[in-house]
């Protein structure tokens, strides 16, 4: 051997170690946060993107921004994870969270220059953690959700800063509509669920935004399958198949010997003996509507056309889901089942309407509906694709005032305060870890800082101020008024924040920078290159997220 250096890993791959690692991981979660750093309050930027389809996204939802965007360094697609992680878990704060974590990151990297253990510096992080948690509960405010201009206040402060503020109140007043219908199920424990599975946003292009609307009842793109059916009925009665009204075939393989000309017509005539069969058992409950996820053969169409019947098929799972909550009907698997109770009376009318060019179905009137569809109406794809990524950050919201109804003041006065009240209590923490415990009381500063460098305000004017308001008491809801770029009281402008989403802000980004500044080793590229092997290796397909939020 002669002291020739023993190889481990593949030659192929690309190693990084020690300090080298942990200040590359700082550089790629610094890349990731200067992304969407222009994207943050009211006055931000939107960013368009090609997405790999050749369509066009413009948003500045730091979600919708980052999942579209292709990285290569391993850090940085953990930090897109964040904002997934957030965007799903309380809809609201994508954009800070990345900011926050990118800057958590940064504040990190003098200690690492300094040779401080990175345990040490996560120690200071966790411990700057779990105060600001017990801070934000302390300054928090107990809201009534009753009162419908209270909860409105977070509602607008969420759409502020978003593409569907020049239209007032329009997204609030919709999710709000629609998260006081979903409530009625009773379910305020799996409230983010239940929104995703029964308040369906359906994007119908043409129009004018001002047309969008929630109905007491749901909506779905289907018309009836026969042109002499009814397609506007009084409280309809209402029975809902998942099974297939047609002539099922044997299951093994069956020949039949026809010995006389008149065998064929009987054999014809047993199966459609065996559909009216079918047809029967539903007629007999005088149904006005039936509604089946699987198909509808011609003769069962026939016989339920002869019974005065309307037939929609092939509904999807979750719509018919929702018409059952809407009409009170069950779901059932065969017809000879089915029984009185069944079948749903809740619906006040039925109709079926052309809007551009497409057919819908309405069942709307309902009698405390607890479900809901919600028709957005607009110019063009791209502002509908806007549009309902507004509306599903404010539905999220509207979730977690309900579930939690604390609110906290906006504008960059939470990260002063805590910022203050950290370096205050930074004095009382003994040995190293008040180096870092400190870094993380200055870097919750970036967001109002990001806030008045966005108006195109003095920023260190704005901060220096915001400093000196916070360290006097009674200067809690001094902040940065996103619009002016002025230092203005929050509770006088309403700009507020769930606490819910304060909270999952800091708790990720915290967490993540702790997580990211622990790795000491970034191995790549483990799988051989491409070109060595000599041919075009298929590429795994990569996970994609869509804007469809259900089937």
């Amino acid at each position: 051997m002669q002291g020739a250096p023993v190889i481990v890993v593949n030659a192929n791959t690309k190693r990084e170690q020690g300090r080298k690692a942990q200040l590359g991981n700082i550089q790629a979660a610094k890349a990731v946060s200067d992304i969407v750093l222009t994207t943050l309050g009211p006055r931000s930027m939107l960013k368009m993107l090609l997405d790999p389809m050749g369509g066009i996204v413009m948003t500045n939802d730091g979600n919708a921004i980052l999942r579209e965007i292709d990285v290569q360094h391993p850090a940085a697609k953990s930090m897109i994870e964040l904002a997934r992680a957030q965007d799903e878990e309380v809809g609201d704060g994508t954009t800070s969270v990345i900011i926050l974590a990118g800057e958590m990151m940064v504040a990190a990297r003098p200690f690492i220059e300094k040779n401080i253990h990175p345990t040490e510096i996560v120690n200071g992080y966790f411990r700057a953690l779990e105060d600001s948690v017990k801070i934000l509960d302390e300054i928090s405010q107990q809201i009534d959700t009753d009162k419908k201009e209270e909860v409105m206040k977070a509602l607008q402060s969420c759409i502020g800063t978003k593409f569907a503020f020049r239209w007032g109140t329009l997204i609030s007043d919709l999710s709000l509509q629609a998260t006081k219908i979903v409530l009625r199920g009773g379910n305020i424990n799996k409230l983010n669920l239940e929104i995703k599975r029964y308040a369906k946003v359906e994007k119908i292009p043409g129009g004018i935004l001002e047309d969008s609307c929630v109905l007491e009842g749901v909506m779905i793109n289907k018309d009836v399958t026969h042109p002499r059916m009814r397609r506007e009925i009084k409280n309809p009665r209402i029975i809902l198949l998942d099974c297939t009204l047609e002539y099922k075939k044997g299951e093994s393989m069956t020949n039949m010997e026809m010995t006389k000309e008149q065998d064929m017509t009987d054999a014809l005539q047993q199966e459609i003996n065996e559909v009216a069969l079918m047809c029967n058992d539903i007629l007999k409950h005088k149904p006005d509507i039936v509604i089946t996820e699987k198909g509808v053969s011609d003769l069962a169409q026939h016989f339920l056309l002869k019974g005065n019947v309307s037939v929609i098929r092939r509904v999807r799972k979750t719509d018919n889901t929702r018409i059952a909550r809407v009409s009170g009907a069950t779901i059932v698997n065969r017809p000879e089942e089915l029984q009185e109770t069944d079948v749903g009376t809740l619906c006040g009318t039925f109709e079926v309407k052309k809007i551009g060019d497409d057919y819908f179905a309405f069942f709307v009137d309902c009698q405390n509906p607890t479900a809901c569809s919600i028709i957005l109406r607009g110019a063009s794809k791209d502002v509908l694709n806007e549009m309902e990524r507004n509306l599903h950050d404010c539905l999220a919201v509207a979730k977690n005032i309900y579930q939690d109804p604390k609110l906290l003041p906006g504008g960059g006065a939470v990260e002063m305060e805590v910022s203050a009240r950290l370096l205050e209590k930074a004095n009382k923490v003994e040995g190293l870890g008040q180096l870092p415990y400190k870094a993380v009381a200055y870097a919750l500063e970036i967001i109002p800082r990001t806030l008045s460098a966005n108006c195109g305000a003095d920023t260190v004017r704005v901060l220096t101020e915001l400093r000196a308001k916070h360290s006097e008491t009674g200067g809690l809801f001094f902040g940065v008024d996103g619009n002016t770029g002025k230092i203005a009281k929050m509770n006088e402008i309403n700009v507020w924040e769930p606490l819910s989403v304060k909270k999952q802000v800091f708790k990720t980004a915290i967490e993540s920078a702790c997580m990211l500044l622990r790795i000491d080793d970034v191995v790549s590229g483990i799988k051989k290159k491409q070109q060595q092997s000599g041919r075009q290796g298929e590429e795994e397909p990569q996970e994609t997220f869509g804007d469809q939020r259900d089937g």
